[in-house]
């Protein structure tokens, strides 16, 4: 049954799709997509709209919730529906979290479960609820950052179904090895660290303290989350957004107070870290992080936490030893984040097992990709945290047809900062108009 409703400016109509857990095995189990399909209150009844399909970045994040014509699906609704997807185990989809893996048994078979969870379920996916919504027409897809990865995936295994793919900081490296995503990663994170130091250099001395306290007092915060050095260092991950810098230096300012007993973590302070570090409405994220770059033999084996070790200046303890600044990190999942965070804590054994899982099967099809028909256009973020430009570009050139918009005016959620113009300006791309 399908419910429809308003919001100013657009009809929205939530749909429910149940498809095979394991599309080899589609008379197996099955599991439940929620889908919100928006479009313009004066299009409402156009039926001859062409359909956007949105895939959120993540992994494991429901797709945005947004009011009225917020960011980007303004622009999208003057000539589309849209469809934003909750991704397998993301949102309304069928869920994936320590409340409900237990119910698949031991954490082995959680883990085989959640095998189920990568790009290539997700397009199959896709591909399975498009006839149902489109009556077989293809649709134009909208990826942003692991969305974007889905949207290669796509282009890999259906393009078929695509009429035009749209791709903002998300086009991943087609053959690299998760040790080589993060090999990648740790030099750029250090640079943007720098960049925020140089921006705030009275930060320096803020983290310094609160690094230090960490290493000598245990903390936990509201919720039972433990304050590690490691997991304040993990805030670092807020500076791959055009606001990052700002609203960490924002953070630290506020971060202790004078106590009876002496200094101490502000209650406020505390309360917007846990915030920041909790994983309880996105567990999925970190539970199947690393297996998205997973596609070959090899296990991704915590691949974040060994390639750390070949970057010391990493090590607070060692940098606090000296008048250096600590280094924050960036989007990385180990497995102290499984121990420090009450929503994860249940699921540690399930995440070894996933860690070890080997046998990962390709998820781009580099001779098809090279031989793409399929309108393409990607926007690729200069020196973009999250994403290795180098990878992009490498990317890029290894699809056939596909244009690229490289540009510094914004960081990883461009597509938030500066929807209408960034969507406005892929859609010019991919329709040979600029």
């Amino acid at each position: 049954m399908t419910v429809s409703y308003r919001q100013p400016g657009v009809v929205l109509t939530d749909h429910r799709f149940t498809v095979p857990l394991d599309h080899d095995d589609p008379t197996g189990e099955t599991i439940e997509l929620y889908a919100r399909e928006a479009v313009a209150s004066d299009r409402a009844h156009q039926d001859d709209l062409p359909w956007l399909l949105y895939l959120q970045g993540g992994p494991g994040f429901g797709a945005n919730r947004f009011v009225g014509r917020q960011a980007w699906l303004g622009r999208a609704l003057e000539e589309y529906r849209v469809l934003l997807l909750d991704q397998r185990g993301t949102g309304h989809s069928t869920p994936a979290t320590r409340q409900t893996l237990p119910l698949r048994g031991t954490p082995d078979r959680q883990a085989a479960y959640l095998t189920h969870f990568r790009a290539d379920s997700i397009v199959r996916d896709c591909e399975t609820i498009r006839p149902r919504l489109t009556g077989g027409a293809p649709w134009t897809v909208l990826g942003q950052s692991f969305g974007g990865f889905c949207t290669v995936t796509y282009l890999s295994l259906a393009p078929e179904g695509l009429a035009t793919a749209l791709i903002t900081g998300g086009l991943p490296s087609l053959d690299a090895h998760a040790d080589d995503v993060y090999r990648a990663a740790y030099p750029r994170i250090e640079r943007k660290v720098a960049s925020h130091y140089a921006r705030y250099p009275q930060d320096v001395e803020r983290a310094r303290r609160i690094a230090d306290h960490l290493l000598n007092t245990e903390v936990t915060l509201p919720g039972g989350h433990r304050l590690t050095v490691e997991a304040f260092q993990s805030l670092g991950l807020m500076l791959g957004t055009g606001e990052g810098s700002h609203r960490l230096h924002h953070l630290l300012e506020h971060a202790f107070t004078g106590t009876p007993q002496g200094p101490a973590l502000t209650d406020a302070f505390q309360e917007e870290v846990r915030s920041l570090l909790s994983y309880a409405g996105h567990p999925l994220y970190a539970l199947v992080h690393e297996s998205v770059y997973g596609q070959d033999e090899r296990p991704t084996a915590w691949s974040a936490e060994r390639v750390r070790a070949e970057f010391p200046q990493f090590d607070a303890a060692k940098t606090l030893t000296g008048d250096g600044p600590p280094l924050f990190t960036g989007e990385s999942v180990h497995p102290w984040t499984f121990d420090c965070d009450p929503a994860l804590r249940p699921l540690r054994d399930t995440a070894e097992a996933l860690a070890a899982h080997t046998g990962w099967r390709p998820l781009y099809d580099p001779a098809r990709l090279a031989a793409n028909e399929v309108p393409v256009a990607a926007a690729v973020y200069h020196d973009d945290m999250y994403v290795d430009t180098a990878h992009a570009l490498t990317t890029a050139r290894a699809i056939r047809g596909l244009r690229t918009w490289v540009t510094d005016e914004f960081e990883h959620d461009g597509l938030r900062a500066g929807g209408p113009r960034v969507l406005d300006r892929l859609l010019a791309l991919a329709r040979d108009e600029v």
